[in-house]
């Protein structure tokens, strides 16, 4: 017999065939062979052709199950060390080993025994085919067996986390790795392994399993570490930069500027100043903070905004997009000359009608900050309207304004009215602010981080106060100016359009300077905020770049017609700016839950605006009723409220009174589709489509 050659039984009849099949190996009774192939029947009745290559073993007893059950049986008597010590280091059969290993007169259910081992044991036995093997080389052994003792570990620390936490235990090791588990994990993680099985253990959804054993600080923690996970995953410090220094000779300019936006607002980006009142011919100046004329493109500073793209704001607490020693380095901080990029809107006082305008890079003397805050109850309509009106009380809160400063805002406000209708001709239909805008107070914060416990207080304001819309139009008086201005020369910027106001057609990114139909206005460039979003950081150097060389600033700009940067710009910002406004409402939605526990308010009066949908009439709320169905959009009912869940942001209610008084449509006619569609479930599908409610409210909003 020629040594390597399997040992064949000599019986013809019956004959049985061990063979391998798929990587299975399969035995059965041959029906008929060829010097190719054979045709087999296995127990099931099944009929195989099986190929010469895959032929193994030849038996004619026992049966093919008793056979193979107790090759089996065998196969797991023999020691890998010991086999592979036996082995050759030359190509093998598994006969040969066989007979090494068990006696010169193995056995079939011997020889397959071993077959069977070695197939099995990959790390001490590469399969050369047809039953054949090379023993592996020591060092490749010992990697595997050390691979293999680390799975064994990995998954008894499995066991034992799934143990901990069906006892109500959360592992240190599961808590880390809570966001990413829960938000972006990787399947193949023992700690995400461990939490899907304790799940299907104790019959429990993972988000409430976890927060049952105590991995979740706090439901306000839970909102603001998956927001940094997602969008912050290095943390939301700085690294050490020093604000770049200003080298070009800027002039001063011959005004006396003022800012006016809340007390809480570092990043003063715009500021205003009026010259010529009484003259027949004013010249208005909108001056905004000019971190472009010191930033360049690729610059460290550059890196960090293009990286965050937009402050984000919250009640409470923001993330700037710049470090707060660069923002103070620009800002247009009252009783110092900043630097700026100025618009000069020059205009008959009497017509209001626009004669020039001009744009200028200097130094502009900021002579005062004002607060709107402070200032909305003393700088009223009538206030601003009326010379011989005074406030009962005179300034009962001590506000200091300069003396030419009620002028200088009443001019502001009749010019804001004239835009204003002027842009409402354009969208063809008026703009109204039925809704207010609600400002969010955490008593005793000062800034810091919150943690969630603080005591929250809501206010309102109304939309279109004279303040906000005297900042408004100014700012998409330089927005649209600027943007047509960008096309005229041929220098490419990021612009904001809308196609229509039907419903559905949404306010797009884009490169081409195209109408906006909300706003009303032939186009429209984000430029007033360059200290919080990175789209009006890129327009102010085309800006500049205009302002500078002219009709030849297409060739001086950075960014050239049909830049690939641009575009990549645009979608970034879409999606973090998305992220941010998300964010935000979801916050303004747990303050405002916070505010109903805090105060013991189970009871709200609110106006339906779709099916089973309520928005509250004094809160920022909306919110699924039961009890709704079939009344208008409108109508007024008394809600009682639900169980509030922090941590999901659910709360429902259920319709207890029918109040018979049908409102104005809460929003107005220029109300989106988009707008309605506020937080109303928990944070995984929060989406809050902020459509221009930030330049309609003075583009300055928080």
């Amino acid at each position: 017999m020629t040594r390597g050659a399997p040992v064949f039984a000599e019986t013809i009849q019956p004959m049985f065939l061990l063979f391998e099949e798929a990587g299975k190996f399969m035995a059965g009774r041959v029906i008929s062979e060829a010097d190719s192939s054979a045709q087999v029947e296995l127990d099931s009745g099944k009929r195989l052709k099986v190929k010469a290559a895959n032929m193994l073993l030849k038996f004619d007893k026992p049966a093919p199950a008793a056979f193979v059950s107790a090759a089996q049986a065998l196969s797991q008597t023999v020691e890998l060390e010991m086999a592979w010590e036996f082995s050759p280091e030359e190509e093998f059969s598994f006969a040969d080993l066989a007979r090494d290993y068990f006696s010169d007169k193995a056995t079939l259910e011997q020889q397959a025994g071993i077959l069977f081992r070695l197939f099995e044991a990959p790390h001490y036995f590469r399969r050369a085919g047809k039953g054949r093997f090379r023993k592996a080389p020591a060092e490749v052994i010992a990697q595997a067996l050390a691979a293999m003792e680390k799975k064994k570990q990995v998954q008894l620390q499995i066991e034992q986390w799934v143990a901990e936490l069906s006892r109500g235990e959360c592992p240190p090791a599961i808590r880390e790795q809570f966001y990413r588990i829960l938000f972006r994990p990787d399947k193949n993680a023992p700690e995400y392994k461990a939490v899907v099985e304790a799940s299907r253990a104790t019959h429990t959804a993972p988000l409430d399993l976890l927060q049952k054993v105590g991995a979740i600080d706090s439901p306000y923690q839970f909102h603001c570490r998956r927001f940094l996970f997602e969008n912050f995953p290095k943390g939301i410090g700085f690294p050490a930069l020093d604000a770049a220094p200003i080298k070009d000779p800027l002039p001063l300019a011959n005004v006396s500027a003022f800012s006016i936006d809340d007390s809480a607002t570092t990043e003063i980006d715009d500021a205003l100043s009026v010259h010529g009142l009484g003259s027949g011919q004013v010249t208005m100046g909108i001056h905004i903070a000019a971190p472009a004329l010191a930033l360049q493109p690729g610059s460290a500073i550059d890196q960090i905004g293009r990286a965050r793209l937009s402050t984000v704001y919250m009640p409470g607490f923001k993330i700037t997009m710049l470090p707060d020693a660069v923002v103070q380095t620009y800002t247009l901080l009252e009783g110092r000359a900043c630097p700026a990029v100025s618009l000069y809107v020059t205009l008959d006082e009497a017509t209001l009608e626009i004669k020039s305008t001009e744009t200028r890079l200097e130094r502009v003397p900021i002579a005062a900050n004002l607060r709107h805050d402070q200032l909305d109850a003393w700088v009223t309509a009538q206030w601003l309207e009326d010379p011989a009106f005074e406030h009962a009380n005179g300034n009962r809160n001590g506000l200091r304004l300069a003396p030419d400063r009620r002028n200088q805002l009443s001019f502001l406000f009749r010019l804001a009215k004239h835009l204003k209708a002027g842009r409402e001709v354009t969208r063809g239909k008026p703009e109204t602010f039925n809704r207010p805008d609600y400002n969010f107070r955490l008593v005793g914060n000062n800034g810091a981080e919150p943690d969630g416990s603080e005591q929250v207080q809501i206010s309102t304001r109304q939309r279109g106060a004279p303040l906000d819309l005297i900042v408004a139009e100014a700012m998409i008086l330089a927005n649209s100016t600027w943007g047509n201005w960008m096309a005229d020369l041929g220098v490419p910027g990021i612009y904001r359009s809308q196609a229509s106001l039907a419903p559905g057609v949404k306010v797009r990114m884009g490169t081409k300077a195209l109408p906006h139909a909300g706003i009303g206005v032939k186009s429209y460039a984000w430029s007033t905020s360059p200290l919080r979003r990175y789209t009006d950081l890129v327009n102010q150097w085309q800006i500049i770049a205009c302002a500078r060389h002219g009709k030849a600033a297409a060739l001086a700009a950075p960014f050239k017609p049909k830049d690939a940067e641009l575009f990549s710009i645009i979608s970034a910002f879409d999606a973090a700016y998305s992220a941010y406004n998300g964010y935000q409402g979801a916050m303004e939605r747990f303050w405002t839950l916070k505010y109903l526990l805090q105060n013991g308010i189970t009871e709200i009066v609110a106006s339906v605006f779709k099916e089973n949908m309520v928005r509250a009439d004094d809160l920022p709320l909306v919110l699924p009723v039961v009890g709704a169905r079939d009344l208008p959009r409108g109508a007024r009912v008394r809600v009682k409220l639900g169980d509030i869940d922090e941590l999901t942001l659910d709360l429902t209610g259920t319709v207890i009174e029918r109040m018979g008084v049908v409102a104005a449509v809460s929003g107005g006619p220029d109300t989106t589709e988009e707008e309605d569609d506020e937080v109303v479930a928990g944070p995984i599908a929060i989406a809050v489509d902020m459509g221009e409610a930030d330049v309609l409210a003075g583009d300055n909003s928080a």
